[in-house]
């Protein structure tokens, strides 16, 4: 049975690139090495290729794991994923969504915070 995405404890985003040849171990080596994470916790960990249309998701379910795979078909289509290489991201559900649905998850360039001020 999948679980319901709001069951996860959180939702973590690694930036940048990963070779998505990798299966349910080398992912969960990934997590466990470089991110200084458990792979076994109650996570959901994703991953993008070079490309950036191809996604793995990967998460721990009570006695193994289970790896989503999402390709995007159709020209040009890509993930508007988060480059930095070194930086493993805790994301909210609805910037999954964003994210699926081919939107950035960062604020926009050039927009300072909004205070009610600005508004006065």
């Amino acid at each position: 049975m999948l679980k319901d995405i709001m069951n996860y404890d959180s939702i973590y985003l690694a930036c940048g690139v990963t070779d998505l040849r990798r299966a349910v171990d080398g992912l969960a080596i990934i997590v466990k090495q470089e991110f200084n994470m458990d792979p076994f916790g109650n996570y959901l960990f994703l991953f993008c290729n070079r490309a950036r249309n191809r996604l793995k998701a990967l998460s721990w379910d009570r006695n193994g794991f289970i790896l989503y795979y999402k390709r995007l078909d159709g020209a040009g289509a890509r993930f508007k994923w988060p480059k930095d290489p070194t930086d493993v991201r805790n994301i909210t559900v609805s910037q999954l969504r964003l994210l699926m649905d081919g939107m950035s998850i960062d604020p926009p360039k050039g927009f300072g915070e909004v205070t009610a001020r600005d508004f006065c």
